[in-house]
């Protein structure tokens, strides 16, 4: 049962492997490779352009991060000035002096200029609505004269205007070494904002310069609704604010996933001297869009293409491989059936198929000869099988074909048929006697010299069995059929051929004759029994004789056979 099993699954494994399915998987296997190759150079471009994004960015983001620390380095250039000049003036109103004169026209990230006493109140200002104001409170104010050194303060909004700045703040004390007044200066942040106009306008790409707590200080024109705003709040920056933000590296990189599900690759500079950070983030995703674009046209392509060469594939071999093997099928078939004539259509073949169909149509050529042939041989074969090849007349066999024949013949035109029962005269004494070669021969002469006979009398001579013949004679009724029954015994008498165990000394021959008209209630047999029975009574009366028998038909639709002389 197992093996049953196997054997049925095979079946239908190669059924569904069949021609199509192989050529159909064979192209397949010749595109595939070719479009898999495609998209795999697509993946790669798609990682170069990545790599090579993120390098040109990083780049330009470094080259922001240096102007901005020059920017800053600018600011705290124009303080230490200032602060030397305040500790050099000697009072406060010659200082105020100086530094309203002093405020340069060519640096416009810088929108006023202050001094402020140790006790934080500004004392002079280029703008005076700042003059009076209270600083002391302010960390950056307490940082600059703890620390002694420049300082750069987070985001804040100015106290008279509420407008969005930083304050650097440089103590005059760095210079003097006793506790007095300090110098700071507005940043204008839409001028560092304008700074950072390289990092813009690029899909996939964000770019912030933040403070120490992560307030957004500045960004590029497209993206400056983010500025005083805190990182934690931008979805596709806080998931690195905090790391950006404590890490103690002045640069560094890191990727992740963000909330969207999009891949980003974010780096961050501290711009020197302050705690202040450039963070730019880049979107893998929205980089690589042309190319995502051009690897899922890849895809469709692959996809479009493997369809096309499938339906090509089956399509060509429906035509050049599957009808020619199937007309080569049908014509075999046809073949198989004995339809000889059945011939391939050359023209209407591949080239291929065409040795093929030509040695189809060979071997029918040759099958219809052999037909011919075994026919020819097959009734030579039936001629032979009816014939006694020691005699040459008709064996026991062709003897009944040919009464079975003319019995039906004489029934239907209503005519007589006569049979005449032969045998040799003691023909075994003359085998013992001369030999069986001798008897052969005496058997081969009697053959021809009823064949003979049969031919001038229109009748059918046959060698019936041993040393039996019968001659068969249609349209001969008894009379006619006991004459020639005599010339028969005599032709053989003619032979003169010696039997010195005969009481003749020549080989002579007893003949049993039969007649009758064949009809319903006779049959060919009745013939057979009677001329036997007459050629019993011709043995009976002494052998070389003719002895005749009559069938005549009673009412019970038997048949009698009776003496008739």
């Amino acid at each position: 049962m197992v093996n049953v099993s196997l054997n049925r699954k095979r079946a239908k494994l190669k059924q569904v492997l069949g021609i199509r399915a192989r050529l159909a998987l064979l192209a397949v296997i010749l595109v595939a490779p070719l479009m898999l190759e495609r998209i795999r150079s697509l993946e790669e471009t798609r990682v170069r352009q990545i790599a090579q994004a993120t390098a040109d960015f990083t780049t330009v983001a470094r080259h922001s991060a240096d102007a901005q620390r020059e920017v800053i380095s600018s600011v705290e250039t124009i303080l230490k000035s200032e602060a030397f000049i305040r500790a050099s003036a000697g009072g406060i109103s010659k200082s105020c002096d100086v530094l309203r004169a002093s405020l340069p026209s060519n640096l416009p990230w810088i929108r006023t200029l202050l001094i402020a006493g140790e006790d934080g109140r500004i004392q002079c200002a280029t703008n005076n609505m700042y003059v009076g104001l209270d600083l002391s409170d302010r960390p950056y104010f307490q940082q600059a004269q703890e620390t002694g050194r420049f300082v750069l303060s987070d985001f804040l909004l100015s106290r008279p205007v509420q407008s969005p700045t930083v304050m650097a703040v440089y103590p005059v004390s760095a210079l003097s070494g006793v506790p007095d007044a300090v110098v700071l200066a507005t940043v204008n942040l839409d001028w560092m904002s304008k700074v950072m106009s390289n990092l813009g306008g690029r899909a996939g790409i964000t770019a912030v310069l933040v403070d120490s707590t992560g307030t957004v200080l500045a960004a590029p024109a497209d993206q400056h609704s983010a500025v005083g705003r805190p990182l934690d709040n931008m979805p596709l920056m806080s998931a690195i604010a905090d790391r950006a933000l404590r890490s103690d590296q002045d640069e560094g990189s890191l990727s992740f996933l963000a909330a969207d599900g999009s891949r980003r690759a974010v780096s961050f500079i501290r711009i020197a001297g302050t705690n202040a950070r450039l963070i730019a983030s880049i979107d893998e995703d929205k980089v690589s869009a042309a190319v995502n674009r051009d690897i899922r046209t890849a895809y469709l392509q692959l996809a479009f293409v493997v369809v096309f060469v499938l339906l090509g594939a089956l399509i060509a071999a429906e035509k050049l491989v599957i009808k020619p093997v199937e007309m080569l099928a049908d014509m075999a078939k046809r073949l198989g059936e004995g339809d000889l004539s059945a011939r391939a259509a050359r023209k209407s073949l591949p080239s291929e198929f065409v040795p093929l169909a030509r040695a189809f149509n060979a071997m029918a050529a040759q099958l219809s000869q052999r037909e011919r042939e075994l026919i020819a041989s097959n009734d030579r074969l039936t001629v032979m099988a009816s014939i006694d090849m020691l005699s040459g007349l008709a064996n026991r066999r062709g003897f009944q074909s040919r009464l079975d024949f003319e019995w039906m013949r004489a029934q239907q035109y209503g005519s007589d048929l006569a049979l005449l029962m032969i045998d040799v005269d003691h023909f075994k004494l003359f085998n013992d006697t001369y030999g069986h070669l001798e008897g052969d021969s005496c058997l081969t002469r009697l053959g021809e010299t009823l064949s003979g006979i049969a031919a001038d009398t229109m009748g059918f001579a046959a060698r019936y069995g041993g040393e039996e013949f019968c001659l068969l004679l249609p349209n001969t009724d008894v009379t006619r059929a006991v004459e020639i029954g005599e010339h028969v015994r005599a032709a053989v008498l003619k032979l003169c051929l010696p039997h010195i165990t005969s009481n003749h000394m020549i080989v002579t021959v007893s003949i049993g004759v039969a007649a009758t008209k064949p009809n319903e209630t006779l049959r060919p047999g009745d013939l057979i029994e009677a001329a036997d029975a007459a050629l019993y009574a011709a043995k009976h009366r002494g052998r070389n004789t003719v002895a005749e028998h009559g069938i005549l038909p009673i009412e019970d639709g038997t048949a009698k056979i009776m003496m008739a002389g």
